[in-house]
């Protein structure tokens, strides 16, 4: 960079220095023809002031003359090369998300400028269209189960309503479709209650409010609300639950712990066994849930967290289960800074590790 400044300058003032002198002949010329052809003979100082004028004039003529061809140039190979990207960012604005820039043809324009600022910028523009795309894919997929979801007890309330209108039917039949549409209905209010916790939560919209709190006995009293479901189906519940202290949010972190419960004891069968630990590890809390019901398959459980999976669908519809209770619980979990993950195999159980830092720096 430097040694191309000092060649610009060691050429530059020279070729100035000549146009300013061809510029003074031509002035001289120019002059000395008009005197002539006018048969004026001016004093010589008045004709050298009249040749100098004329030419630093037609010197300042030739460079803005020069400037504007060179800067005609410099537009159109600027609107060459950040035309597409305009218009690619044109096409973004609109919603169309899978324009594609040429990264290799832009990575050829970087002779042109520094630092490889048209190849990153095109790169750049390329990156965003792809993220954008993935969320537009998301989306339409989130909406598309809503829709699923909320379609399903929508069905079965009207159709047992269609069906009430029979008054032939029996007291006993009318009291039995009654209660399942009171239990559809039930299920529809969780769904859309947890879908706006989910929002709030992603948008971080919700109270979060992190103070000291003893989790163990969070836990503990969470394990006795539990225990007409555990003690109904005939489980064995162990706790091991050291005391820990840390600094969280109880009512969101109520909302883990009750999910993680209910999981465990909805998807073990009746005499099996479910085991809660809670340990100190250093500077984190380390939570653990165990059980001995179906378990998930590998090719579930990468997607276990996601909105509205279920690895069991038809367990899950029949017990009334949304698919967005881990979903919740994952994002809370994250809001605490800490982390949530599985260990399972199909019909062997499963264990679910939650591990919050002790300390939590509000930001």
């Amino acid at each position: 960079m430097k040694v191309g400044m000092r060649f610009w300058r060691a050429v530059g003032i020279p070729i100035v220095l000549a146009a300013l002198a061809a510029m003074f002949s031509v002035a001289f010329f120019l002059t000395a023809l008009i005197y002539q052809r006018a048969g004026l003979h001016p004093s010589p100082y008045l004709a050298q002031l009249i040749n100098s004028l004329l030419g630093v004039s037609l010197w300042m003529l030739a460079i803005f003359t020069l400037g504007r061809y060179l800067a005609g140039k410099g537009t159109a190979t600027l609107r060459q090369t950040f035309g597409p990207i305009i218009d690619a960012l044109d096409r973004i604005a609109k919603g169309d998300f899978s324009i594609r820039l040429d990264e290799a043809l832009f990575a050829a324009e970087d002779r042109r400028f520094r630092d490889n600022m048209v190849g990153e910028l095109a790169k750049s523009v390329n990156h965003m269209a792809h993220e954008l795309n993935q969320l537009e894919n998301m989306r339409q997929e989130f909406i598309s189960d809503v829709s699923h979801e909320i379609q399903s007890p929508l069905t079965s309330i009207r159709g047992f309503a269609r069906a009430l209108q029979n008054e032939r039917m029996s007291p006993e039949e009318r009291s039995h479709y009654l209660a399942i549409i009171e239990t559809e209905s039930v299920r529809l209010s969780r769904i859309t209650e947890n879908l706006l916790r989910l929002a709030s939560l992603e948008a971080r919209q919700v109270k979060f409010e992190p103070q000291p709190i003893r989790l163990d006995r969070q836990i503990r009293g969470l394990i006795l609300a539990c225990e007409p479901q555990w003690a109904g189906k005939g489980l064995e519940m162990d706790a091991e639950l050291d005391e820990v202290t840390a600094t969280a949010d109880e009512d969101l972190l109520s909302q883990v712990w009750t999910n993680l419960i209910h999981n465990a004891i909805k998807f073990t069968p009746g005499g099996g066994r479910v085991c809660v630990a809670l340990r100190r590890q250093d500077d984190r809390a380390e939570f653990r849930i165990s059980d001995t019901g179906v378990g998930i398959a590998e090719e579930d459980r990468a997607h276990v967290f996601e909105r509205f999976y279920k690895a069991d669908k038809a367990r899950q519809r029949s017990e009334g289960g949304s698919g967005l209770g881990l979903s919740i619980a994952k994002k809370i979990v994250e809001m605490h800074l800490g982390t949530i993950g599985l260990e399972s195999e199909a019909g062997q159980g499963a264990t679910f590790t939650v591990s919050l830092p002790l300390q939590f720096i509000v930001s």
